[in-house]
């Protein structure tokens, strides 16, 4: 299906170049997937995003150029790739953008770029697209614009000010990895952004960049562990403000240094996204995982599943006494069927794994672990 929009042919192969180049770019929960990173049946680059609230919508996302000064062994648009290159200029993609706006093709923009010329000018151009798209076309809906490395401090403030939410890309979880897969970015370039949109953050009180700052890694391209990773992600989380991480599974691309690199398998992005959880939302400490010796998540089990392995001591947890932070520990109950758990109890007492099921928790995964009244449910042991 095509978009039924009238562009000039420069601009249509524009959006379709500049759309394909920013697709591994992780923009929200539903864009990770192996289907929102395809080209959809509506015709053009636009991916579905699940928002903070909750709610789904279309983002057009797109690279403002893919010129690029840095040589990110990775990536397909680096300095020395063999890549048609085009640039969109402030007005035409802040045009295009309110047209497919109008005829409802998109609800939001997430906006990234290759390095043209500096970080600085690039910026800018990116600063003044969504000034057109917010001021020109009075576009009030969702903005994520990604700040590049070498922003400076007034850019990334401006940014936050227009913007739903912010990311920066990370890639590698410490500077001795990022050398080894992008040796033209300065560890610092990349940081400084995050350690200011922190101070926007605080300082903003939800209003700057209320959707929060994200941040990506590229999982397996560097040969880092799962534990050098999550330790990133976990000082950033309690250090600078971050919303949460994002993981995509490394992928060769033709024509880049690391074409004949294998990819990463999906289920260690799985298991990386799975421990994420544990991090943000169940309180659990990073030297509470389970690692085997390479410092990997393990495949045969979620790291939540280990952990309760690894402590009998802790279970059975009596499901109708239990507070918040032991329910959380048990497999199959989540922050929401918790929350239920409390609140149903209060008016009655929990009598059978059906009444589990009914606030939303996975009773078979977490009968074994649980009592009911005092009795443990019945259950199918597992087979090791």
């Amino acid at each position: 299906m095509s978009i039924a929009i009238r562009v000039q042919p420069d601009v249509e192969q524009k959006v379709k170049a500049l759309g394909q180049a920013a697709q591994y770019d992780v923009c929200g929960e539903a864009c990770g997937t192996d289907a929102a990173r395809k080209r959809n049946s509506l015709g053009h680059w636009i991916y579905p995003a699940v928002m903070p609230d909750g709610k789904r919508v279309k983002l057009l996302k797109v690279l403002l150029t893919n010129f690029c000064e840095k040589n990110c062994a990775y990536c397909a648009n680096g300095i020395d790739r063999d890549v048609r290159r085009t640039s969109f200029v402030p007005d035409e993609l802040a045009r295009l953008f309110d047209q497919m706006v109008q005829r409802k093709l998109v609800e939001g923009l997430f906006l990234s770029s290759g390095i043209s010329g500096s970080a600085q000018r690039t910026m800018d151009r990116m600063l003044a697209t969504v000034e057109l798209v917010r001021k020109r076309y009075q576009f009030n809906g969702y903005v994520h614009l990604k700040l590049l490395p070498g922003a400076t401090r007034a850019q990334v403030e401006r940014a936050g000010q227009i913007a739903q939410r912010v990311s920066v890309n990370l890639e590698a979880p410490n500077s001795q990895r990022l050398g080894q897969i992008a040796p033209l970015k300065d560890r610092d370039e990349v940081l400084n952004p995050m350690r200011w949109a922190s101070e926007f953050i605080k300082r903003g009180e939800g209003r700057w960049a209320p959707s929060g700052q994200t941040t990506q890694f590229v999982v397996g391209a560097a040969d880092e562990s799962d534990r050098e990773i999550l330790t990133t992600a976990s000082y950033l989380y309690q250090k600078l403000d971050l919303h949460r991480a994002y993981f995509s599974a490394f992928q060769p691309v033709p024509g880049t240094p690391l074409e004949s690199k294998p990819h990463t398998p999906a289920w260690r992005e799985h298991r990386l996204y799975q421990t994420d959880f544990l991090l943000r939302l169940y309180d659990f400490r990073l030297d509470e995982l389970v690692f085997d010796d390479q410092g990997r998540l393990p495949q045969e089990a979620d790291p939540k599943t280990l952990w309760a392995r690894a402590h009998p001591e802790f279970y059975p947890v009596e499901i109708n006494h239990a507070p918040r932070d032991a329910l959380l520990r048990v497999p199959g109950i989540g922050p929401r069927s918790a929350s239920r758990i409390l609140h149903g109890r209060r008016q009655t007492r929990l009598r059978s794994l059906a009444d589990l099921r009914g606030a939303g928790a996975v009773a078979s995964r977490a009968a074994p672990f649980i009592l009911i009244g005092g009795k443990r449910p019945p259950h199918q042991l597992p087979l090791w």
